[in-house]
């Protein structure tokens, strides 16, 4: 596995995400999303904090638009945790660090 966050995509989201081993954090994202650009830096941190406990994962909404509405995205940026395939946990809008920490130990 590696330490940083992996790029999904409708094609590949049910391979990385839904049938992964292990808990995976979705962060739905856009370029023009403010909110996006403000946590991005501390989501793709996290992928090397939690290295070994969690995968992070990122899909762009506007490049893979079939995804976000069969997981009920409607504002980004949103985080979802998966675990054996169901979602666990959501967290939408920018989150601080440690907001971000606090959501992701609470659902390992």
């Amino acid at each position: 596995m590696s330490p940083g966050p992996i790029d999904t995509t409708d094609a590949t989201f049910t391979a990385q995400v839904l049938q992964a081993q292990g808990p995976v954090m979705v962060f739905f994202w856009a370029e023009w999303s403010g909110g996006s650009k403000m946590i991005r830096a501390d989501v793709d941190s996290s992928a090397s904090d939690f290295a070994g406990r969690l995968t992070v994962a990122r899909l762009n909404i506007d490049q893979n638009t079939a995804t976000p509405p069969q997981q009920n995205v409607s504002s980004i940026p949103a985080l979802l945790i998966f675990k054996n395939g169901a979602e666990v946990a959501r967290k939408l809008g920018a989150l601080s660090k440690g907001q971000l920490t606090e959501f992701i130990e609470a659902n390992l």
